[in-house]
């Protein structure tokens, strides 16, 4: 039996409320996590409702992983292993494998990335005569829009928004149609396919849509705040035979509408799910209770957003504070002196994160971090898998899954070089045309059609076609391995590079590749074939943090003060916040600002200051510098209203005389240690 008593009174009630809809709002630090792992391990063994009935769905791997682990330490690994706990996406995934050839496809389907999206809105753009008029990102986000909208390509001229009268519209209409065509022409559908292919098999098979809500009785949904109109129509198929349905969220940590996240689904969730009960989390464990104090009293001048009020235990005095600084590079200097300051006193720097608003905030401090020999990392940066080397072995993997996959068969076709260059490709894309067969299909049936060029055709078809057998009958990390090998991929990469430590980095790219998937076929076992590997690998999320930096070099990794947007540390806590640019037209962003609505801006500014444990700084600038200008700057709204209730300290940094005396010598202290280790070492 599994004890509730662990939990607090709002938790266990939260935990034991299994049948009909239930809303858990989860105020930031209020334990939601455990909340829901609980109530899944109280369903199971407790209830002894079947495991194979639970479907639990988060938005990111990583939460999904966290789920998983706790859940197993809870039940076991007999047990938890029955559960579906997963992303929206690989959940679609999951359904289209099974179900995606009543749409036309083939069950071996390739999910395309951006670069592949972008070279096909390229080849449209082109064939439309405008691929100098239109940017292609655009182009492929308003797609992308539409998708996230239920908008088919048929269904866009007839839509709401299409204009007529606007040239990007009428030049998405063609480009859009051309996508789709391409797309089922190669086998492939793109990431946001995943979910609209998903409600649109469930809407045009509704046995399909019975199907999976018989199967899955009891569905539990994390950060529903986060939902978008995809999500929430997939939600309505999935509790199409019961209403036994549970979301966690909190509708003040909304702040991905860019996204297309709809914040009326958790704000009017009792009238979509009638007869709802509605359970509220606000007791804090993360903050103090003088951080819960100011994140409060921000927040709750939103007016569209359910009453709650969090709370903790944790009382402390210490008021957050807000620093004045002169310009962006004082900013950035007092605020990387009290890093180094800190680590002098002991503290671990993987306890430390800065926190901005815009990407383009961190240059300065990272100079500021390097000159103090202070190490750091951001998130957000290039993730492993869009490196060339990696993006190019899982082309090959995606080709031997699915040579109709004719992008990624294009990018390695003559990688490392054998000698078909763009002419042969075209001369057997022109062959492929006329028959109405994939590229692949052409260099199959007429590897003659360029005499001096049969040999080299024969030996890459070759490759393919052996190394499909391969990976039947051997592990994967055997099989990566022997296709590097085969392929002679490191020598391709010393005759790349001039650069002896570049080689060597990107060869360890490729031997941390087969590293991970030895990785996952240790954790899958059984079910670690190509096709799940490569469906793991097209659904890493940018929201996770990177997988493989965490596992390799732990030890560097955990000293080092961590850099990021607002927007990427959602879900994080760190025992101190630096939040830097907490001003007008920084935050609320101007075109926020401009376009008259700040309430997702403030909840960002909410989300920013509940990720400190026990310290908050927060800075700005008397001016900061934008497009090489130093434009005046004034402090947010959001602080600025709350000056006289006294839930911070002002302090001006900008000269020792507005400094408290405490600051100043600190400062003078840290000055004159610097000074002298300067003198020493000269």
């Amino acid at each position: 039996m599994i004890s509730l008593a662990g939990l607090n009174p709002e938790q266990r009630h939260a935990a034991e409320t299994i049948e009909g809809p239930v809303l858990i709002l989860a105020g930031a630090g209020s334990g939601k996590t455990r909340t829901i792992t609980y109530r899944i391990a109280h369903m199971v063994d407790n209830l002894n409702i079947d495991p194979k009935s639970i479907l639990g769905v988060s938005f990111t791997n990583k939460a999904a992983r966290e789920m998983k682990e706790r859940v197993s330490n809870l039940l076991g690994n007999r047990k938890s292993r029955k559960l579906t706990l997963s992303t929206f996406h690989s959940l679609g995934v999951k359904i289209l494998k099974k179900e995606i050839t009543k749409l036309g496809y083939y069950k071996n389907f390739t999910i395309f990335d951006s670069s592949d999206q972008l070279s096909i809105i390229r080849e449209a753009l082109k064939m439309y005569r405008a691929d100098k008029s239109f940017d292609r990102k655009v182009v492929l986000s308003k797609i992308g829009y539409l998708k996230n909208n239920g908008i088919s390509h048929t269904d866009y001229e007839h839509s709401s928004f299409f204009d007529p009268e606007d040239p990007y519209d009428v030049a998405i209409e063609y480009v859009y149609h051309f996508y789709q065509e391409k797309l089922a022409f190669y086998n492939a559908i793109d990431f946001d396919d995943i979910l609209f292919l998903t409600v649109r098999l469930f809407n045009d098979f509704p046995d399909v849509a019975k199907k999976y809500s018989e199967l899955f009785q009891f569905i539990m949904i994390d950060e529903y705040q986060d939902t978008n109109n995809l999500q929430f129509q997939l939600i309505l198929g999935l509790t199409s035979s019961h209403n036994n349905l549970c979301v966690v969220g909190d509708d003040d940590q909304s702040i991905y509408s860019f996204r297309g996240a709809d914040l009326s689904n958790i704000l009017d969730f009792e009238s979509k799910f009638p007869g709802a009960k509605v359970i509220k989390l606000e007791e804090n464990y993360r903050s103090t209770s003088s951080i819960l104090g100011l994140a409060n009293k921000v927040i709750e001048i939103n007016k569209e957003r359910r009453d709650k009020t969090l709370w903790t235990k944790k009382k402390s005095d210490a008021l957050p504070k807000i620093w004045l600084t002169a310009n962006t590079d004082h900013e950035a200097e007092i605020t990387i002196e009290q890093i180094v300051q800190y680590q002098g006193d002991g503290m671990h720097l993987a306890d430390i994160a800065i926190l901005y608003r815009s990407n383009t905030q961190a240059q300065p401090l990272e100079e500021h971090l390097r000159l103090s020999n202070v190490p750091y990392r951001i998130l957000g940066g290039q993730k492993f898998y869009d490196k060339k080397e990696v993006k190019d072995i899982m082309a090959y993997l995606f080709v031997i899954l699915n040579p109709r996959d004719q992008l990624s068969l294009r990018r390695v076709l003559n990688v490392p070089n054998r000698g078909i260059g763009k002419a042969t490709l075209d001369t057997f894309l022109k062959k492929s045309l006329e028959e109405n067969i994939t590229l692949y299909d052409a260099f199959l049936k007429y590897p003659d059609l360029i005499p001096n060029k049969t040999e080299v055709i024969n030996k890459f078809t070759k490759i393919i076609t052996d190394f499909q057998e391969k990976f039947k009958k051997h592990s994967l990390p055997e099989s990566i391995s022997c296709l590097v090998e085969d392929i002679k991929f490191n020598q391709y990469i010393e005759k790349s590079h001039d650069n002896a430590k570049q080689v060597e980095r990107r060869k360890n790219d490729i031997n941390i590749f087969i590293e991970s998937a030895a990785r996952y076929e240790s954790y899958n076992k059984s079910h670690a074939t190509l096709e799940n590997f490569a469906q793991k690998l097209l659904l890493q999320d940018s929201q996770d943090l990177e997988e493989l930096n965490e596992e390799e070099d732990d030890d560097v990794r955990v000293n080092e003060v961590t850099l990021m947007t607002l927007h990427s540390s959602k879900g994080l806590e760190f025992d101190t916040i630096f939040l830097i640019g907490v001003e007008e037209e920084t935050l609320p962003h101007k075109r926020s600002v401009q376009e008259g609505g700040v309430d997702e801006e403030r909840r960002l500014c909410y989300v920013g200051i509940t990720r400190a444990r026990e310290t908050l700084f927060m800075t700005y600038c008397k001016e900061r510098k934008l497009f090489g200008k130093d434009v005046p700057r004034h402090l947010s709204r959001f602080l600025n209203d709350l000056k006289d209730d006294k839930l911070f300290t002002l302090q001006d940094r900008t000269t020792f005389g507005h400094m408290t005396e405490e600051d100043a010598n600190q400062y003078k202290k840290s000055f004159f240690k610097n000074l002298m280790d300067d003198l020493e070492q000269k």
